[in-house]
């Protein structure tokens, strides 16, 4: 189950590093990802059937969602919509152009060779998948920790945190917002390319859900590994994939339906979603209990709702003794 897992996750983790490059990065929520995901997946199947190798068809699928992702920027940057509504018009019109793609709702592979056929036949299907999974992620994570101590990464960085800031020292944010949605779209696309080849088709409705799988495992890798430095924060994205992905399968081998599989994820990411908000919650009655011990008041008094506003007046009260103190020191100096 786990060995299972980690060479799943690997195959989801450019989608889960595409979706924290949107959504932690630039800090815009994308749903172009429902229609990237089988967009790649639809370019990688049918240039292998049509003839071309696994891995030329795999960058066909990068590019294509590089330019989904284009798309989604220049509605979002140029003709000023809102992200969220660039990103459902993108997903909407990719729905049929990946069914013009493929001829029809599913197509599968015949006797292409995949990306896992070019290693030992004798390894298992899940060591295949790993190896692939590992050198595809490595690849990703690499190209990306370089980027990021480039100028433009450095930009592409200040452009999500401060684009007032940013277009003021000159930094063309617009261009730069287009180039995270391209560089987003396009891995998620990868990643599609990926899972088509793992499962051995492409299918239209293969990018339902693909948000929320992308969110809860960007929040699930946050919780685990956490860290300021891009590298630890992409190696967390990864962790999460593998850890969403164990998730599910351990809840497919307590008995629940794969129909199920969806609302089962949308419970994980409200989980994920609530934990870090109740640690803060109860750091934040710790802290205040650990103050109120010190200045000597009754731990006590803190669970009476009703007896909150007087100690607030009386807290406020000797805060207001004490600075008349001061300032009657201060006039008589």
């Amino acid at each position: 189950m786990l060995i299972t897992s980690i060479g799943q996750g690997l195959l989801w983790a450019p989608l889960v590093i595409g979706v924290f490059l949107t959504f932690r990065i630039l800090n815009i929520p994308d749903l172009t990802t429902e229609g990237s995901f089988p967009l790649g997946a639809a370019v990688t199947i049918s240039s292998m059937l049509a003839g071309q190798s696994a891995i030329v068809a795999s960058l066909l699928g990068f590019v294509a969602g590089c330019l989904a992702g284009w798309v989604t920027g220049v509605l979002d940057t140029k003709l000023k919509m809102p992200s969220l509504l660039a990103g459902i018009l993108t997903m909407t019109g990719l729905y049929s152009i990946n069914m013009h793609i493929m001829g029809k709702a599913n197509i599968p592979l015949l006797d292409q060779k995949t990306l896992m056929g070019w290693l030992p036949a004798s390894w298992s299907l899940n060591l295949q998948t790993i190896v692939i999974g590992s050198v595809v992620t490595l690849v990703v994570l690499a190209g990306l920790i370089w980027l990021f101590q480039t100028r433009l990464g450095l930009s592409l960085m200040a452009t999500g945190n401060n684009p007032a800031m940013s277009a003021a020292n000159g930094i063309y944010t617009d261009r730069m917002v287009i180039i995270g949605y391209m560089l987003s779209n396009g891995l998620i696309a990868l990643s599609g390319g990926l899972i088509a080849q793992s499962n051995g088709y492409a299918d239209i409705g293969m990018g339902i859900g693909t948000i929320v799988i992308g969110l809860a495992s960007v929040l699930v890798g946050e919780i685990f590994l956490h860290g300021r430095q891009i590298w630890v924060r992409l190696t967390g994205m990864v962790v999460g994939a593998i850890i969403y992905r164990y998730l599910l399968t351990l809840a497919m081998g307590l008995g629940f339906p794969v129909n199920d599989l969806k609302i089962l994820s949308a419970a994980i990411l409200v989980i994920v979603i609530c934990l870090p908000l109740l640690q803060n919650k109860y750091r934040t009655k710790r802290q205040l209990r650990r103050y109120l011990k010190e200045i000597g008041v009754d731990q006590h008094a803190t669970t009476n709702y009703s007896e909150r506003p007087t100690l607030a007046k009386s807290l406020l009260s000797r805060n207001q003794q004490r600075a008349a103190r001061l300032k009657g020191r201060e006039s008589n100096d």
